[in-house]
């Protein structure tokens, strides 16, 4: 078993992140879905639609929700899903190099993989010196 991985984003970063994850590293070594939220969405709506992404994406080991701006509507959504008994981490500020790393250390446990996240949402590199 292994964690899964749901992307919960706005319109069109999910799966555009997802599709150049797949074409790097495919096969992905962990179960992962994008979930996108239109700016005008209500989450009541969506949740069903959440819920049932993170059961798919679920092994048993838990899920890392991923979503791209904090206090955002698809970060609310997953707050509202890491409540529904499934066990969940969730980290924000999404991005390629982020859901890479995640992908990297495909075997830690739920509970490590936030800080691996976060780790590598942050190890940007100067190309240019002033």
């Amino acid at each position: 078993m292994s964690v899964g991985v749901l992307l919960i984003t706005h319109s069109g970063i999910g799966s555009a992140l997802l599709s150049v994850a797949q074409r790097l590293l495919n096969p992905l070594p962990l179960r992962t879905e994008a979930l996108e939220v239109p700016f005008d969405a209500d989450l009541d709506s969506l949740l069903p639609a959440a819920s049932a992404a993170l059961r798919r994406v679920d092994d048993g080991d838990g899920v890392l929700v991923l979503t791209d701006l904090y206090g955002a509507s698809p970060n609310n959504l997953a707050a509202r899903v890491a409540r529904l008994g499934t066990p969940v981490r969730r980290v924000s500020a999404l991005n390629l190099p982020m859901l890479l790393r995640v992908m990297n250390y495909a075997e830690l446990e739920l509970d490590q993989l936030p800080a691996v996240a976060a780790a590598g949402a942050r190890n940007g590199v100067i190309l240019d010196d002033a």
